[in-house]
This record gives structure tokens, sequence and C-alpha cells, in this order.
């Protein structure tokens, strides 16, 4: 079998990541898993741990064949890849959240432009364009909640999984603009080149999430 190189996020979602392709028969060398190394083989498989927003990249350009990346940073940077599968797992929320003491109808259809804090310009942007709402984008890398309570910004568009960093900051959401969840990837060349492989573990990971 040819060799195949997969990008994982690091963080909360390569956990779960673990979880489902060791259900799925396909495990990780213990260096990844015990320590800071970011890249490892086992059999044929090579295993690279990246930055989330980094993986659609590394695909991209054919570094790695397949990787594992959440709907929303697919939806924001447009990577020229493959999108193969719904791994159902990361499950999230992209919305728009608004201070508690906001009124919707007074903030956003008065005509006057909304400053908009986020980390997701584009969707952000494109969502705002189908409502007719004029706005200006602040782009932010992060403590998004923050912009509001600072005055900086009016709202903000940020990912949400219990809402809880919302209701601390005295936020809450106004409009869910869309979910988001890991998705299996795939370098456009690689799926030709590779392809008997890359079915081979697509079809191991759509196993392992078949009810027992």
């Amino acid at each position: 079998m040819l060799m195949l190189a997969i990008a994982l996020p690091s963080g909360r979602m390569l956990e779960e990541c673990v979880k489902l392709f060791e259900s799925s028969g396909i495990y990780f060398p213990t260096e990844i898993l015990e320590s800071r190394k970011l890249s490892a083989t086992s059999g044929n498989l090579k295993f690279f741990i990246c930055k989330p927003k980094d993986v659609p990249i590394y695909v991209e350009y054919g570094t790695a064949d397949i990787g594992v990346v959440g709907k929303d940073i697919l939806l924001e940077e447009k990577p020229q890849v493959y999108e193969l599968y719904d791994l159902g797992i990361g499950r999230c929320r992209i919305v728009v959240a608004i201070p508690n003491t906001s009124k919707p109808e007074e903030l956003f259809f008065k005509g006057d432009i909304i400053r908009v804090a986020t980390k997701y310009p584009r969707i952000a942007r494109e969502f705002f364009n189908t409502k007719g709402i004029s706005i200006e984008i602040l782009n932010l890398s992060g403590s998004i909640e923050l912009a509001p309570v600072t005055g900086i910004a009016d709202v903000i568009v940020d990912i949400v999984s219990t809402g809880r960093t919302l209701r601390e900051n005295n936020l809450k959401v106004w409009e869910e603009i869309v979910t988001s969840s890991a998705r299996l990837i795939a370098n456009r060349a690689s799926l030709h080149i590779k392809a008997e492989e890359i079915k081979d573990i697509l079809h191991s990971l759509k196993k392992a999430k078949q009810p027992l």
C-alpha cells in the first residue's frame, strides 16, 4: 500500500479524532499521544498534528493526503480540497451574538453601520449581506466576547458550543448562521493517486460511526 499522510487538528478536537479513529481500527503512534512530537509514522500512515486552521493548507498543497477540519474553517477559508465526509465530531454553531441589553430592532434595522467583531470575516460579511445590513468588520483573533463589553464592537460573530462564555459576558444569541462539525477532506490529486488507501480509511470511519 502507498504511504498516506493525515493532517489532524491540535487541541480538543484531536482527542475526539483519536477516539473516532481508534474505534475504527486506526491507531496512533504513542510518540504523538504521549509527547509534543508533531509527526509520526505507523505502518503506511503518517500523521501530522497542526493548528486547526492550517490543516486544509497542508492538504491543499499535498503535504497531507487527507485531513480533519471543522466545517467553519472550510466555509471561511474556501480551500481547494475535496470534502469527503461529515465525521460528526466537534459539533458547534457559528452565531451572531449581541449584548443582553441590546434590542435587535434598534441595533440592526435603523440603517446604521454595525461594527462586527469576528475571526470569521467572510462568513460574517456573507451573512449580513443577505440581510441587507451594512457592517464594518473588526477582525480579531481571540477573546471575541470582549469586544462588545469594551464597546469596540456592537456585535460578534463567533463559534459557540455550550453558550457558557456568551452568558458569562452578558451576551445572547441573536441568530444562528450555520452549524459546524469536523469533516474529512482530501487533496484532489491524492484522491486519484491514492484512491484505494483513502477509500479504506473512509470505509473504516463510516463503519465506526454506524450504531450497533
